[in-house]
């Protein structure tokens, strides 16, 4: 696994080693049953060279696929939206909230940016045309709602900013 972390590395490439190592996990298992050897006669067959050039392969396709207009369109909110700004503002205070509990924060942002964009994406749903109420989901109003309420929208996407107010509230990300 460390081998095909470097190999990445010099790909310029980070990935989790737990996912690396699922993978060669999955690829050694895959190879043994193929061949009918034991797994541990597997690993005379992998190839951490050839396994980083896969995983960076896909990771190339997957950032290709999103630059050319996968991010930032239906169902995700577009990039500079105001509700997306106040969610991504309060990541810090829900962090001191939580008593730095990451998972419940993911959980909240993950929930709230869900439904930020199928409410920017009701407009063309004809599926959610009954599912409004009384209220309905108007996205334009929604958004004129909240800049209404003048929020510095964009100081939050400012990465340098955000991580000041993460580091205020007396939590920070860093790697181990």
């Amino acid at each position: 696994m460390a081998q095909t972390l470097t190999e990445l590395a010099h790909r310029g490439v980070t990935v989790r080693p737990g996912s690396v190592a699922d993978v060669i996990e999955r690829n050694i298992t895959t190879v043994a049953q193929r061949l009918g050897i034991q797994e541990r006669s597997a690993w005379r067959y992998f190839d951490a060279a050839a396994l980083a050039d896969s995983i960076a392969g896909q990771h190339q396709e997957f950032k290709d696929s999103s630059d050319a207009g996968g991010v930032g369109q239906t169902p995700m909110p577009p990039v500079g939206n105001p509700e997306l700004a106040l969610i991504l503002a309060g990541v810090p205070d829900a962090l001191a909230e939580t008593g730095g509990d990451l998972y419940q924060v993911i959980v909240n942002v993950a929930v709230n940016a869900w439904m930020a964009g199928h409410i920017h994406g009701e407009d063309g749903c004809a599926g959610c045309e009954g599912s409004r109420g009384p209220a309905g989901h108007d996205w334009e109003a929604r958004m004129k709602a909240i800049t209404a309420q003048i929020p510095d929208i964009d100081k939050w996407f400012d990465r340098r900013v955000w991580t000041e107010a993460m580091n205020d509230s007396g939590f920070a990300v860093t790697r181990h």
